[in-house]
Parts: structure tokens; sequence; C-alpha cells
């Protein structure tokens, strides 16, 4: 039988179960991929937890949206992939798995040249990171300011802000600053004098921020720093964003993506495999743990110990 991870109840990692569940069975339109990598993601643990409002658990609930691996089986009316095609997905409820049904929609081919933890570790963060930046209209002549530019967010966001044409300002711990310059960052200190140390990194002003970290510091400088605060997102501090004067996408905000949005996040996806591959995109891989440590990640996440991109290997 294939296994999961589940849960029953809200609560702290503890309440992650590996668990035997039935071969799942690929219906019209769908694929079951044998899961070689699942990305965990910070939301997987805010919604284990409580801090991402959901449903009431009636049935055991399953982890993670994003992974690789090799499809195993096709149902009627996809075309696009057969078995043995290496893939990738995101938006696939459960994928901390052994195997998983996923839409066809939801697929992207893998080339050799980008391992299947890379795969996993595209589709919420650096799909997130294209579509903020698309939906900011970040372009030539920017300067963008992101907040936690070391995260995985960030670090894509840098990546494609750069390729576009924007310079980039970064905030950091300093330990990561070499990291943020190689991607193509300005870097600077978060903490005490964050606005000043922006200003003389800046010195013709910031024109567009990104917030990815959600502190009461980084909302309040990128609205002194940023004269249209149209182009002040955050992906952390949706339920507020509105009485704060700024965007959110996601990040618990009420208001959904739009379809263009949605798009958007998919072609992120596109966009990155097709860089990693020809060697012009990095994604800094963490941790890899065996599925049935799932619960070592989440505490990872949670005490913000990960450096890169945590994977679980069924």
């Amino acid at each position: 039988m294939a296994r999961a991870i589940v849960y029953t109840e809200l609560g702290s990692p503890d309440v992650l179960q590996l668990v035997e569940i039935p071969d799942p069975v690929a219906g019209p339109g769908q694929v079951v991929v044998r899961v070689e990598a699942a990305g965990v993601n910070p939301l997987d643990a805010k919604r284990r937890s409580g801090k991402r409002p959901m449903p009431p658990i009636t049935e055991p609930r399953r982890v993670g949206f994003d992974g690789a691996g090799v499809v195993d089986s096709v149902g009627d009316g996809v075309t696009d992939f057969t078995v043995g095609d290496r893939v990738a997905f995101g938006g696939a409820d459960g994928s901390y798995a052994t195997h998983l049904v996923v839409p066809a929609e939801n697929l992207h081919a893998l080339p050799d040249g980008v391992t299947a933890a890379e795969g996993a570790a595209l589709s919420i963060p650096v799909g997130t990171a294209y579509q903020c930046l698309r939906s900011l209209q970040v372009g030539e002549g920017d300067t963008l300011l992101i907040h936690a530019g070391s995260g995985a967010v960030g670090q894509a966001a840098i990546q494609f802000a750069v390729a576009w044409g924007a310079t980039v300002i970064a905030t950091g711990s300093p330990e990561r600053h070499e990291q943020l310059r190689e991607l193509g960052a300005i870097p600077v200190a978060y903490g005490d004098g964050l606005a000043d140390r922006v200003r003389a990194a800046a010195p013709n002003g910031v024109t567009v921020a990104l917030d990815c970290i959600g502190t009461d510091e980084a909302i309040e400088v990128s609205k002194e720093l940023v004269a249209d605060h149209d182009r002040i997102a955050t992906i952390v501090r949706g339920p507020d964003a509105e009485s704060l004067g700024i965007r959110a996408f996601s990040g618990g905000s009420p208001i959904p993506l739009t379809k263009q949005e949605i798009a958007w996040r998919d072609e992120g996806v596109r966009v990155a495999i097709d860089l990693i591959a020809s060697g012009d995109f990095q994604v800094e891989l963490g941790a890899e743990l065996p599925l049935s440590e799932a619960a070592q990640a989440h505490e990872l996440i949670e005490a913000h110990a990960a450096r890169g991109k945590i994977t679980l290997v069924p």
C-alpha cells in the first residue's frame, strides 16, 4: 500500500502520523505520481498548528502541496505525460506521500538537469515570487526592497527582479549577506536604523517593496520609503494588509488570487525549471529527511532553523 503523512487534530508537529493509505488511482485527466521529493513549506506548519484558519477536521487531513517524482500511471484523456516521465507539481493536496493523484494540468516536465529536490522546491515559493513581481510590475529602472531576501521566496524574487533589470536591496542577517550579493542583491541588515541603511544603499529611492517576513518593521519601513503604497505587497500579513494600506498575495489574505495571478504562479515554475536546467537560476536546498520524519521538518520550519529548502523523501 501507499503511505502518507496525516493528522486528525490541530497541534504541535507530534500530531503528524505516517499511515498506510489505499493505492491511489488516476481518474480522467489525472496521473499518479510516485513521489521522490516533497517540498516542506511554512504554510504546511501553519495549517497543522491552526495558525491558518481551516474548516473543521472531519477525516485524516493530508499535508503538503509541492513535490516531484515519476509518473506511475495515467488516467483517461491524459496525452501530455506518459508512465516514466519525470515531473514536478504544485497545488496537489497531500504531497507528503509515496504516491499521489495529481491533475495533469498541475504537472511540469522535469528535465534530467533538474533534480527531484529542486523540482519539489518550486511551486509555492518560486511561483509566489514570480507572481508578486508581475503583479507589482517590477522591471527595468525599479529599485525593489525585499524583506527576508535569504528565504526561499526572497531568493527567487531577487533572481527574477535582477534578470528583469531592477536594482534589488534585500534584508537579511549579516551571515547571509554574501549569498545575497551572489544572487545580485545589495544586502542590508534588519533592525534599528533599517530605513536609513536602505536610503544609503538606494540614494535614488525605492520604488517597490515585497514583504516576505511580516514584521512591523518591514511594513513600516516599506511605507516610509515607497511613495506608491499600491506597489507594496506582503505574503505574510494578508489578514491586516488592507488596514495597513498595502497589497497582499495569499498569506492569509481574504482576497483570492485572480486568474491572471494564478496563471503567473504556474508560469513562474515553468520559467524557473528552464533557468535551472540552463544554469541561470539557483535553488538553495536544505535538509533532506525521510518521510517518516515530517514532524522534525515542521520543528525546523517553526524554529526558523532551516537554511535552504527542506524536502521529504519517501
